[in-house]
């Protein structure tokens, strides 16, 4: 209720830091707002959303403007603690990278393909990893993108073989039998 009645240009100091304030002002508005005219005199809530399954809860939210796919996801995992894999644009970058997905899968095809193959005990974990890891590397930037935090040094997912140093076989040494599986072979295997 307080959020409702407060000042918009309140509500966008209180998120900035998240981005898009002033969109996601208004939406959140717009959203309680909704919430209020079905339930008249009601608290503004959506605790209900514990006791719902997962296809439920996607459905509860996806009517409100601006809720997509992700937002939804990040409710699920951060809010409701369920193993989820949200797909940002550090994940999406990094994984199709990484060789996890195609290098042409659409966002909705990475999030499909990594919530069947990161086991659910890690999804939490490595997505926080990779966006922390997104924000920070110059390697894994997009093309005109900008490092949101400190950088933290050369990229540690960089493989070695394109490690220019690293890479040269000396004539001397005859190149090895075991040819190491791609990123893509070892991600089938999860």
């Amino acid at each position: 209720e307080e959020v409702l009645e407060a000042p918009a240009s309140s509500v966008e100091d209180a998120i900035r830091e998240g981005g898009l304030a002033e969109i996601k002002t208004q939406r959140i508005k717009t959203l309680l707002e909704t919430l209020q005219s079905e339930a008249p005199g009601q608290p503004l809530s959506l605790e209900h959303l514990h006791s719902l399954s997962t296809d439920q809860i996607k459905a509860e939210l996806s009517r409100f403007k601006g809720v997509g796919p992700k937002t939804i996801s990040c409710v699920l995992m951060f809010t409701l603690g369920r193993p989820e894999f949200p797909v940002d644009t550090h994940v999406w970058r990094i994984s199709k990278r990484l060789g996890w997905v195609p290098a042409k899968a659409s966002r909705e095809q990475t999030y499909e393909h990594l919530n069947r193959r990161v086991p659910d005990q890690v999804k939490h974990d490595l997505h926080v990893l990779m966006v922390e890891h997104g924000k920070r590397c110059e390697t894994c930037l997009g093309k005109n993108g900008r490092l949101q935090k400190e950088s933290h040094g050369p990229c540690p997912l960089t493989p070695v073989s394109d490690v220019k140093m690293l890479s040269r076989t000396p004539k001397s040494e005859p190149k090895s039998e075991v040819a190491t599986p791609s990123p893509s072979k070892r991600i089938k295997n999860m």
